[in-house]
């Protein structure tokens, strides 16, 4: 079988998932001349991978200091909450390896609204962008990692939610459907990738993978269509079926 779009990579277990990702992940960075912007996922699953990252040997080989990095989505609560997606990727990466405060771009949740804090955002990926607005020859990210929720949500982008249809927008309030509210790129944003590594893991998902790599474009991660291609980076818990393809 082959998907229905996007190129899948099966590996025997997590470790591998973490260990081999992590290398993709590093080798997209060394490839790349001059600046390098990287669109971080939250949540359990790429925590090893960032570990990974930011230990010997890939860590004496990133080049940190050219790597710009972002956030997909983040929950509306202060960076040090438990919750925080900054403060997974600080603790997991920012921390163990050499990287530049400025750098770091999380999404702003302190002293300010969600609307607020998705204009403060957009406007620092514009900023970065050079103030022009992305396009397929000359997108934001470099790479953007993503994870998939239970019910097909990647980033934010929550089923029948809103900002599924947000389009003139790069950032995107996600007030429902959630304990806090959240704050998430949008398709225009998400799709603006040279790259798209979905990660996954544990037979919890392998549900909705299948329903992912056999076309079902109702659910929100399968509506995604980046200006480059898109990887699934899977172990063999996850992808079933799919694993003797």
């Amino acid at each position: 079988m082959t998907p229905a779009f996007g190129t899948l990579r099966v590996f025997d277990d997590a470790q591998a998932l973490a260990r081999d990702g992590a290398r993709f992940v590093c080798g997209q960075a060394e490839a790349k001349s001059g600046g390098f912007a990287l669109c971080l996922s939250g949540g359990s699953t790429p925590r090893p991978l960032y570990e990974t990252l930011a230990t010997p040997p890939l860590r004496e080989r990133f080049p940190w200091s050219r790597t710009q990095f972002f956030f997909g989505d983040e929950r509306f609560v202060p960076p040090d909450d438990a919750a925080s997606n900054a403060r997974m990727a600080d603790e997991a990466l920012f921390a163990r390896a050499s990287v530049p405060p400025q750098n770091v771009h999380p999404i702003p949740t302190v002293g300010i609204t969600p609307a607020q804090a998705a204009v403060e955002y957009e406007r620092t990926l514009r900023a970065l962008h050079g103030g022009q607005a992305p396009t397929s020859d000359a997108p934001l990210f470099d790479l953007c990692l993503l994870g998939v929720g239970d019910d097909g949500h990647t980033a934010s982008l929550l089923p029948k939610d809103a900002a599924l249809d947000v389009r003139d927008r790069l950032v995107a309030v996600v007030a429902h459907g959630r304990p806090q509210a959240r704050i998430t790129l949008t398709y225009p944003a998400l799709e603006s990738s040279r790259v798209v590594v979905f990660l996954l893991q544990g037979d919890g998902k392998r549900a909705i993978l299948d329903r992912l790599l056999s076309g079902d474009d109702t659910l929100p991660a399968g509506r995604l269509r980046p200006v480059g291609p898109v990887f699934w980076f899977v172990d063999r818990a996850a992808a079933g079926r799919w694993a003797e393809t």
